[in-house]
């Protein structure tokens, strides 16, 4: 893969850690030239990602911006449109739960900041970079969607799990719109993956019972969710449009 990506920039939301942040290793081993890696408060995990990038050949710079908030939106899609607008792949990977609550719990302001992250600001950094993708007739995008789309989510993640099945509507519907001008969008959906996100709003008994009712008898990686991303950015991946990739062990089969 190292020459179809040669010159090529990709922007990764949320590559502090997790996926976000093995799906920017993994594109820069695949022999992408330039990665723009967002984070929000966690940049000792970005600078990591970043020495990683390096180190597999890549250059590299960081954005920050807390994508929960409008503002914080605006900035980071003012700061790619000023700073590097031709962006080839775009994975919008950034998004969390935030906080669990049901529906008697559940704020205004919580509601806001769960679309904020996970939904508003994939559709706007799309918007920012997508005239260098339609005028060059190329490019990739690829949305981190989740197992919660097709289940509902867990406890208190109900709003969450909303904002993911927009996440994968999303994804058909550009996909659409997109595809005939050359640019493909497509979306990853991780099932429980042993990381950053479960072990701040999960269990380990929760996790546990995955495992038992996963065929493949373990948790994803972050590797895993990574490999399918580099992948659907690839020629390999070239009549792929408008598809979320179900990645879970066979815990959810479509």
């Amino acid at each position: 893969m190292s020459n179809e990506f040669t010159g090529k920039t990709a922007l990764v939301t949320g590559a502090s850690r997790g996926i976000g942040a093995a799906t920017a290793v993994a594109l820069a081993r695949a022999g992408v030239a330039r990665l723009l890696l967002h984070y929000n408060s966690h940049r000792p995990g970005a600078e990591q990602a970043l020495d990683q990038v390096r180190a597999a050949g890549a250059s590299g710079e960081l954005f920050q911006a807390d994508l929960a908030g409008l503002e914080g939106i605006h900035a980071l899609v003012a700061s790619v449109r000023a700073r590097s607008p031709e962006v080839d792949i775009l994975v919008n990977n950034a998004g969390a739960l935030v906080r669990r609550a049901g529906l008697l719990d559940h704020t205004e302001d919580l509601f806001d900041r769960i679309m904020n992250l996970n939904v508003k600001s994939l559709w706007f950094l799309t918007q920012a970079v997508a005239p260098h993708m339609i005028a060059r007739a190329g490019g990739s995008i690829v949305n981190v969607s989740s197992i919660a789309a097709r289940n509902g989510g867990g406890p208190g993640a109900t709003i969450y799990a909303a904002a993911k099945a927009a996440v994968s509507a999303i994804t058909k519907g550009l996909s659409k719109e997109l595809a005939p001008q050359g640019v493909r969008v497509n979306a990853i959906s991780p099932g429980t993956v042993d990381n950053y996100f479960h072990v701040k709003y999960s269990t380990r008994e929760i996790l546990d019972s995955v495992v038992r009712t996963t065929p493949a008898g373990r948790l994803g990686t972050n590797d895993d969710m990574a490999d399918v991303v580099v992948f659907l950015c690839s020629d390999a991946a070239r009549y792929v449009h408008g598809q979320t990739v179900e990645i879970n062990g066979g815990g959810y089969m479509v």
